[in-house]
């Protein structure tokens, strides 16, 4: 990957690499995860104990092969009984169903080991499954290893595999490293119980793609565009409108409700949930915000916001952490906001910033407003009442408040008590300086077009214009 993130924590729609493989074991049934770390462990393990806290890592030290991998992970459980299931942890499309049907044949072939296949048009680099004349499973060669005949063998070791734990401790301790690459292979363990009459098996996906995984960057975006249609197309049956599938990018883990829709260019991430009726988009990133019923969000950045139910916001607007929208509010225009409340039917119409403020029902907001709430060392509330008016190009400087049913002026900067059904105003009393453009600013086409003004004043006709 040429990262300094390890290949299996790099992100995918909504969750790691290893965090989809991780949900798949735990959607299948997985009592209990091992989880083999290398390199750059640290970095692994602090993520395990965020996501899958019940899982136990375990440290191989010197990459010595798959087999070696899978020994150090059995030493972590003696006591296993049963099946035990081995992922690859860049496998992200994996489906817990593929996962227990896979179980669930092994197990009823009574076999020592399955091995997860696939079909694939391009099988380079990839181990192959090499079946007898009759169709079972003969051998597993890796591609290194593989003569040119069996090269052209389409059929693919996904490198997922279930095994009777008893059989698969008693084959590991026969593995040798007589191979190209000097490894412990774990494939080697399907020859080495065929060779004692074990019964050993073949499970082929039912999509190919399930199996895919990423050794690159160009490899993961694939991974990722597969995964964001087969999110999308599963929340358009679900009946989720999505106007264009290709440009909009959902994580798996946002929820949506029926008849919501999404626009073009939209992105939903995080916890994200979008409700019954809204319509969010086109143009919009939501992170971890929730959407009300039947809200509309138009061309909006918004991070850990709440938008009520009716509400409507954008477009170009940037809506913070704390943000709360009650039912039928408005933010407009570019408007920013951050730990803002605005209550039922309030309004921000346009181009103002909202921070630290609770804004009452019914309440407006007139255009370019700032709520100063930071001084340089504290950040401080400012409240409006209900239905409160506040005019345009206004500062209110917290700690304030503007009690219900009072105004502002226009252009006024308050940081005083408006006490209810009052007017506040502090702006300074206008004063025409007459002919300042005459005397300083001569030869401008202001001081032109004044000059045309004040000749037709003087004339008692009416004012023109130049071309």
């Amino acid at each position: 990957m040429k990262s300094a993130t390890p290949k299996v924590l790099h992100p995918l729609l909504g969750r790691t690499l290893l965090g989809h493989v991780l949900t798949a074991s735990a959607s299948a049934g997985a009592e209990r995860t091992i989880v083999v770390v290398g390199h750059k462990a640290e970095q692994v393990e602090a993520h395990l104990a965020e996501v899958a806290p019940a899982a136990t890592p375990v440290l191989q030290a010197e990459q010595n092969g798959t087999g070696h991998a899978m020994r150090i992970a059995l030493e972590a459980v003696p006591e296993a009984t049963g099946t035990v299931v081995v992922l690859n942890g860049d496998v992200p499309l994996l489906r817990a169903e593929t996962v227990a049907s896979l179980i669930a044949e092994h197990e009823a072939g009574a076999r020592g080991a399955t091995v997860l296949a696939a079909e694939v048009g391009d099988p380079a680099g990839l181990g192959r499954i090499v079946r007898d004349a009759a169709g079972n499973l003969e051998k597993i060669v890796e591609e290194r290893d593989a003569s040119p005949e069996v090269r052209t063998i389409r059929e693919i070791n996904a490198g997922i595999y279930a095994f009777d734990v008893v059989s698969l401790r008693e084959a590991l301790s026969k593995l040798s490293t007589d191979n190209d690459q000097g490894e412990e292979y774990l494939t080697d363990v399907f020859g080495i119980l065929a060779s004692v009459g074990r019964p050993v098996g073949v499970f082929v996906a039912p999509d190919a793609d399930e199996t895919l995984g990423c050794n690159d960057r160009a490899e993961l975006a694939r991974l990722r565009a597969l995964l964001r249609d087969r999110t999308n197309e599963a929340w358009m049956r679900s009946g989720v409108s999505i106007l264009d599938p290709s440009t909009t990018w959902i994580d798996v883990t946002v929820t949506l409700e029926p008849d919501a829709e999404i626009d073009q260019n939209s992105q939903l991430l995080g916890e994200t949930s979008v409700a019954a009726g809204a319509i969010v988009g086109p143009d919009s990133t939501l992170i971890d915000t929730t959407v009300g019923a039947g809200a509309v969000v138009l061309r909006t950045h918004s991070i850990g916001a709440q938008i009520g139910a009716e509400a409507t916001v954008g477009p170009f607007s940037f809506l913070r952490p704390g943000t709360r929208l009650g039912r039928k509010a408005k933010v407009g225009g570019f408007v920013e906001t951050k730990n803002a409340e605005l209550g039922e039917g309030a309004k921000v119409p346009h181009l103002s910033y909202v921070g630290d403020a609770t804004i009452g029902a019914k309440a407006n907001i007139g255009a370019g407003t700032i709520f100063a709430n930071y001084d340089g060392v504290n950040k401080s509330h400012t409240t409006v009442g209900e239905a409160a008016f506040v005019g345009s190009d206004t500062v209110l400087i917290a700690p304030v408040e503007i009690e219900p049913g009072a105004y502002v002026a226009a252009g006024s900067a308050i940081d005083k008590r408006v006490p209810a059904g009052s007017l506040g105003v502090t702006r300074a009393q206008q004063r025409n300086v007459e002919n300042w453009v005459l005397r300083r600013r001569a030869g401008t086409v202001s001081a032109a077009a004044a000059e045309r003004a004040l000749a037709e004043q003087d004339s008692g006709g009416e004012i023109s214009t130049a071309e």
